[in-house]
């Protein structure tokens, strides 16, 4: 029996998913951006910096890699798409036209976008409220996304959820708990270790909740059962306004398991993120158990739309990591030296995101609110009670 409602209720982990358009709105590697086919599946060798990793009880990953020119436009479109995204997020936050909470990743472009790069669409995500990107990256339009933010139909929860809980058929949110995703990530590796799925899944919090008790409780089940799982801490420095070295006694949050290896990586570089989590799926899916991941990064904004941001770093903090450290320079800097593109045809890219966004932005306005009568779906699965509960009537459970 149980097998069996594990399967009926997580079918979803077995597919890929197919009611969303990719999460790339427009195409840059058609053969007009490349002379050729050719041109566009060339090989381009990358070597990372002996600084990318750390280890805990881990041999490190190659630091040699490769990649095709058309892979790395498609994630260099994919990152200023993003960040255009998150824009227009945070002029429609100030405008008053999205209410509550509202948590942008800019600058932390490279965890989303890397990560997703190295798995497919069985290996499953779930993660806490900074949650835009993931939805994007797994296959959320961006029509979609600002439109939950606006709270409108078209929304990819159907204008239900906001900003905290988005969610895709290989996506699992979108948590606005801080550190409850943790353990659930580890029930659905649990599951596809159950169900005999050859995938992984990445179980995401952030250094603020990385004290929490359950984190640690889910390592310990993981561990027992060998679970396909890599907790990922997305280590942007400052849990809300307080900073990591304030709230932990330890800021080494790859070692924190003790029983479980760890590997620290260069967050800001989405070449080492890639390198790191395809290292960690085939890691965790030759049935070695778990592994924790601590991914150092670095928010540009405060910790939601109502913090400044300011008030317990500097402007000259942020300034420095802008220009040292950003993510997209980054790798525009490597299209350029590897001749992949020209500065004429990255600029056309990041002129075309803004206009693909400034469209969606405009069709998600122009997009009606939900019906009140949709406050009473997607609550409940009819078929999901349990046969007996001590105590109470079958009638008892109900379903609009």
């Amino acid at each position: 029996m149980l097998r069996s409602t594990a399967s009926r209720l997580l079918a979803n982990v077995r597919v890929a998913p197919k009611a969303f358009a990719p999460a790339r709105a427009f195409s840059t590697t058609a053969p007009s951006f490349f002379a050729s086919a050719t041109d566009a599946s060339e090989k381009v060798k990358i070597t990372l910096p002996e600084s990318s990793f750390e280890v805990y009880n881990l041999e490190k990953p190659s630091l040699e890699l490769e990649f095709s020119k058309e892979a790395l436009v498609d994630m260099y479109t994919k990152m200023v798409t993003m960040r255009r995204m998150e824009m227009a997020a945070d002029a429609l936050y100030k405008a008053k036209q999205i209410r509550g909470f509202c948590h942008l990743c800019t600058g932390q472009e490279a965890v989303s976008v890397g990560m997703e790069s190295a798995i497919n669409s069985s290996d499953q995500i779930i993660t806490a409220y900074r949650c835009h990107g993931f939805t994007y990256v797994r296959g959320g339009s961006i029509k979609s996304i600002i439109g939950e933010l606006l709270g409108r139909e078209c929304g990819i929860s159907k204008g239900k959820g906001g900003s905290m809980h988005m969610f895709s058929p290989a996506f699992y949110g979108g948590n606005g708990i801080v550190g409850a995703q943790v353990p659930l990530g580890a029930g659905i590796a649990f599951t596809q270790k159950y169900l005999d799925i050859p995938a992984v899944t990445f179980s995401l919090y952030g250094d603020g909740a990385s004290n929490q008790g359950q984190v640690f409780e889910a390592y310990n089940m993981a561990k027992l059962w060998d679970l396909p799982c890599v907790f990922v801490c997305e280590n942007n420095k400052y849990g809300m306004g307080t900073s990591a070295a304030r709230s932990s006694a330890s800021t080494q949050y790859y070692t924190r398991a003790g029983y479980i290896p760890g590997i620290q990586v260069n967050g800001m570089d989405v070449f080492a993120v890639h390198q790191a989590c395809k290292f960690a799926k085939e890691w965790t899916t030759s049935g070695k158990g778990p592994l924790v991941m601590e991914l150092n990064t670095y928010r540009y904004g405060g910790h939601s739309m109502s913090d400044p941001g300011t008030t317990y770093r500097t402007r000259e903090e942020i300034q420095h990591m802008r220009s040292t450290s950003d993510p997209i320079t980054g790798l525009k800097q490597h299209l350029l030296d590897n001749s992949v593109a020209s500065e004429a045809e990255l600029k056309a890219i990041d002129k075309e995101a803004r206009k693909i966004v400034d469209e969606a932005v405009k069709e998600a306005q122009a997009s009606p609110e939900p019906d009140l009568k949709e406050f009473w779906t997607d609550i409940y699965q009819p078929g999901s009670e349990p046969v007996m509960v001590r105590g109470r009537e079958p009638g008892e459970s109900h379903w609009y």
